[in-house]
């Protein structure tokens, strides 16, 4: 295969610094390679972070973002750097969960994406807040995505 299809990258193999929000983040995309077969992509953040916007207090997810790539992939750096960004960013569980999907597809076009945002308590209660845009391609191996319900240390 190629290299070509890596021309243009800003963020792999170079040393970047962290975005200061998600919006000042930058995605990155590559060709996908195997356009003309639907398979799933699968990344697991189990520690991401962000603030609450009332308290500024640290809220902790494990999100695991699944897709079904058309024209582009998303470039894993670039996603990590991404999700990073949300450390010092103030939102509600709701928003950053959906936020990511959306901003994804918006830039991406995926054929199928899902995110499951499995948000740890805050008050007590945890917040699971999950997206898709759709039915997923027919005949694509699509697993659970393995995050069991908060059950405390128990």
């Amino acid at each position: 295969m190629s290299k070509e299809i890596y021309k243009g990258l800003q963020q792999l193999g170079s040393k970047s610094a962290a975005p200061q929000s998600p919006e000042e983040a930058v995605l990155e995309y590559v060709p996908n390679p195997r356009a003309g077969t639907d398979y799933l992509v699968r990344f697991t953040c189990p520690e991401f972070t962000s603030l609450c916007p009332v308290t500024g207090q640290p809220d902790f997810a494990h999100l695991v973002l699944d897709y079904v790539p058309a024209d582009m992939l998303v470039e894993s750096k670039s996603l990590k750097l991404f999700l990073q960004a949300f450390r010092n960013h103030a939102a509600f569980h709701e928003d950053c969960t959906v936020g990511i999907a959306e901003r994804l597809v918006e830039e991406m076009k995926p054929k199928w994406l899902r995110l499951g945002g499995y948000w740890y308590p805050r008050g007590g209660i945890p917040i699971d807040v999950f997206y898709q845009t759709g039915e997923a391609p027919a005949g694509v191996w699509i697993p659970e995505q393995g995050v069991a319900n908060y059950r405390g240390r128990g």
